[in-house]
């Protein structure tokens, strides 16, 4: 073998084990340092809201400025599918970096207001939304097909992880150091994520052109438009739609969720609850790839139906200790269904439209939390926290049940298994000599 063949060979080799993956290891600890510095300016915005108005009324508006730009992913899909992916990633965190020094800038001018505040996060959010879809997109082009459930793990674990861990910190760090000094070690994240982004290498497609190679957003409203026709009657339009159902429930119970630790235990309740579903989710994401050889239809089903159950007895479990055990196993079958359900559609969508379709089916499926927040509000304060937590709790019912009546969804084969004709064979009225089947 020539020296050239050994090279290729050893390239080969990096590429099939995700942990030997120079371009993939730096990808995941920009993806790591970014979710920080989103964690760090929601709890560092949100108090700062709070300490500037004394009002609930804006806090819960600052927490809903935050939700929305998710649901609006899809305007960045047919971007992110034209524009060089490792010069959006960087470009984005540039710009974040000087965005969020705004507020440390205006307090040291004395010129800080809540205005500035509520303006300032969204904007932050809005910009992540670039980020997201052209990590995913980059992803299978630096992994091999193999190792993407492995991978999409990781991705899953530095996201829940880090979410976890700085949703604390950054309570923590404003009692030492103070909610706008926060923003500014907030900037220095982005500025190391651009520095490791900046490093990774990703692959043409096989269908690059000059043409798709450059920065450009003429049809625009025509690539997002083929984003939409190619999930269109496919399986991942009711899978998107199921996911939309469970962020709803997710929505309403994090709108009560302090209400009904105040009267379960107090703030120490509040934080443990926030970690448990973290970690909940995390360890779902971790054993994910353990579970590839399982259909994906039986996981959906059995996981979230006994998701349900143990929801409805965390909320009526006399022992506050019981009820953070079980809220962190409902997080579970969500983290394990959150990453094999991204690592279908990186498997089966074809690379020039994976930036859009992702985008879309994130938008979908969040649209719903804000939503979700807003009614959860309400209902709260019109029959009570406990009744309203334990009725968010059917989004997971209402999923499985519905998994189970749809036969081309409770047989989704498993992740090892993927039949490209099972999720975009396009759903089509029987005919009457099979209407039978």
């Amino acid at each position: 073998m020539s020296q050239q063949q050994d090279a290729v060979a050893t390239a080969d080799t990096n590429k099939s084990s995700p942990w030997n993956n120079r371009d993939f290891l730096r990808l995941l600890f920009g993806r790591f340092v970014t979710n920080a510095g989103d964690s760090l300016y929601t709890i560092a915005g949100t108090w700062l809201v709070y300490d500037l108005t004394g009002s609930s009324f804006y806090t819960g508006l600052a927490g809903a400025l935050l939700l929305l730009p998710p649901a609006l992913q899809f305007v960045s899909g047919p971007l992110v599918d034209r524009w060089p992916l490792i010069r959006t990633l960087v470009w984005t965190q540039l710009i974040q970096a000087v965005l969020i020094l705004s507020i440390p800038v205006a307090a040291y001018f004395n010129r800080l207001t809540v205005e500035l505040v509520l303006l300032t996060i969204p904007l932050l959010s809005f910009l992540n939304q670039f980020v997201y879809p052209a990590q995913n997109a980059a992803l299978p082009r630096i992994v091999d097909k193999s190792q993407l459930t492995r991978a999409n793990s990781a991705f899953s674990f530095a996201n829940q992880g880090t979410n976890m861990v700085f949703d604390a910190l950054g309570g923590v760090l404003i009692a030492l150091i103070g909610a706008v000094s926060l923003f500014v070690l907030d900037s220095i994240t982005f500025v190391v994520a651009v520095l490791s982004f900046t490093g990774v290498t990703v692959p043409e497609r096989s269908d690059a052109t000059d043409e798709t190679a450059a920065i450009d957003v003429s049809g625009y409203l025509s690539d997002l438009r083929d984003g939409v026709q190619w999930l269109r009657g496919t399986v991942f339009t009711e899978m998107m739609l199921t996911t939309a159902v469970t962020n709803f429930g997710t929505g309403v119970m994090l709108a009560v969720l302090p209400g009904f630790a105040a009267a379960r235990g107090g703030s120490i309740l509040y934080g443990a609850l926030l970690g448990a579903i973290g970690a909940g989710g995390l360890t779902g994401a971790l054993v994910a790839s353990r579970l590839t050889h399982i259909r994906y239809g039986s996981i959906r089903i059995v996981g979230l139906g006994i998701g349900f159950v143990m929801w409805i007895v965390a909320v009526y479990s006399p022992w506050p200790a019981l009820t953070v055990v079980l809220f962190a196993l409902t997080g579970v079958p969500m983290g394990v269904t959150n990453v094999m359900g991204q690592t279908l559609i990186q498997t089966v969508t074809p690379d020039d439209l994976l930036g859009r379709v992702t985008s879309v089916d994130a938008s979908v499926a969040t649209l719903t939390v804000p939503f979700g927040s807003l009614l959860g509000g309400i209902a709260g304060s019109t029959f009570g926290v406990v009744p309203t937590m334990a009725v968010a709790a059917f989004s997971f019912a209402f999923v499985s049940l519905y998994f189970s009546l749809r036969p081309r969804l409770r047989r989704l084969p498993a992740v090892d298994n993927i039949k490209e004709e099972k999720f975009v064979r396009r759903e089509t009225a029987p005919s009457p000599a099979n209407s039978s089947e």
